[in-house]
């Protein structure tokens, strides 16, 4: 999920219509789209060179996982239990006391090996993190750029996240795929570590 040093999210050009947002050229646009129609972002190069932790998810390896609810790490089934599948996420400074029950996460789910060795390579989870079991994991949406509609004065937005049943769908290029976690039990949380 880690981009790496030979991979990038290119910067295509794009245009705004009232029907929605697409790429330019038409064959990235046809070819960026998924089945339901949502645009995604591209992505250049290759896994080459050195891991980039604490980078946002490659987005074609995030929507891949979060799918299949595959390990973030080594994309392997993640791991379960009979109290659910194990989340590892983050603890943000205004996190705390954090009910993480219905917490809207971009981060898919871990397996049991990935879950001991993640926080020791990922900055955002050396600052500390909880570990849960959740037993429902529904995708309702993605986290991306959303343009406004043309005529609008607002700048868009690179950071929002867009549901499904929006009518603003049409007008994102997802970067991530978004699971809204119920049933949730924390197992563990971990302070920052020193």
């Amino acid at each position: 999920m880690t981009p790496w040093t030979g991979e990038s999210t290119t910067a295509a050009p794009v245009m705004v219509t009232s029907a929605g947002v697409a790429y330019t050229d038409p064959v990235q646009d046809a070819l960026a789209r998924d089945l339901d129609g949502t645009l995604w972002a591209l992505c250049a190069g290759a896994p080459t060179g050195k891991p980039q932790y604490g980078a946002e998810l490659h987005p074609e390896r995030q929507r891949a996982a979060m799918e299949g609810l595959l390990c973030a790490c080594c994309r392997r089934p993640a791991g379960r239990n009979e109290h659910g599948m194990l989340w590892v996420l983050p603890i943000l400074d205004d996190s705390v006391g954090t009910r993480w029950e219905g917490v809207r996460s971009a981060i898919p789910p871990m397996c049991e090996p990935c879950s001991t060795s993640a926080p020791l390579l990922c900055p955002r989870l050396r600052d500390g993190h909880v570990q849960l079991r959740v037993r429902e994991a529904e995708l309702i949406g993605v986290l991306g750029t959303l343009y406004p509609r043309p005529g609008s004065q607002k700048a868009p937005d690179p950071d929002a996240i867009v549901l499904y049943d929006s009518p603003d769908m049409p007008f994102v290029i997802a970067r991530q795929a978004v699971r809204e976690l119920r049933r949730t039990t924390v197992v563990a949380f971990a302070a920052a570590a020193p």
